[in-house]
């Protein structure tokens, strides 16, 4: 079994205002509404975090269930979307089979070596017709061609898990067939130089130490920047839907 490469029961606390909060949520759900059949009435929001994007699913008009294994996002969201969530790793899930008409998994598949096996627990508890849908290729979102990105062109970087070919192929696999695919705006997280040298020297890198040679010299190098505190473009997130077929294939 993977771990998550961050910890976000200790993220928690800041992470709705170092993720763009409300305005982002909302272009994700809008976008999540877009790809949902008619029809869909029940839906699981896996990893759902603090609930800024379930609430918005829910206030839509479906019957929404949310879920996350980090305690100390649940509890946010338990706050926005009161006896809507429980604690539980989209691995293994605690529902029966055909329990729900969509899955959703926003920002998820990046974190974890085993990706597959959320798209596996997805196909699982889909009913025949039902959708999953997922974000992909998050971390190439952010690259947005900036000096920002310039920058930080020489980290070391992980092998994206939710690269879309891969993703696809893991849907592939439990017969779930694509089905819709959609973009939005990741509002509020254009990057300022500030901002991202203080990521760096965070560890939000996992794979940049803090204090290490290279990370001191690329925060050194983002602080040179010009406008320190002008963000830049914002990321363009990905969407893909998968269909579980209403017949056996």
């Amino acid at each position: 079994m993977s771990t998550l490469v961050f910890d976000y029961d200790e993220e928690a606390e800041r992470y709705d205002a170092l993720r763009g909060g409300e305005p982002r949520a909302a272009a994700a759900a809008d976008a999540v509404l877009g790809l949902l059949p008619d029809g869909t009435r029940t839906l699981l929001d896996v990893a759902c975090g603090t609930g800024t994007v379930t609430r918005r699913l829910l206030a839509a008009g479906l019957d929404v269930t949310g879920a996350d294994a980090a305690y100390g996002m649940l509890s946010r969201a338990a706050a926005r979307v009161p006896g809507r969530v429980v604690l539980a790793d989209a691995r293994r899930l605690p529902f029966p089979d055909a329990a729900f008409d969509a899955v959703t998994a926003i920002w998820l598949l990046h974190l974890l070596d085993d990706a597959e096996q959320v798209v596996a627990e997805a196909a699982r508890v889909l009913r025949p017709g039902g959708v999953l849908v997922t974000t992909v290729d998050k971390a190439a979102s952010h690259d947005v061609g900036s000096d920002i990105d310039a920058v930080m062109a020489p980290r070391p970087r992980r092998a994206a898990r939710d690269r879309v070919d891969l993703v696809a192929s893991y849907a592939g696999r439990y017969a779930l067939l694509p089905a819709g695919r959609a973009v939005f705006c990741g509002r509020g997280q254009g990057r300022t130089p500030r901002q991202a040298a203080a990521d760096v020297r965070r560890g939000w890198y996992t794979l940049l130490a803090p204090g290490a040679p290279l990370t001191e010299e690329l925060a050194s190098r983002l602080e040179q920047l010009p406008d320190q505190q002008v963000p830049r473009a914002e990321p363009q997130f990905k969407l893909r839907a998968f269909q579980k077929p209403r017949h056996p294939l």
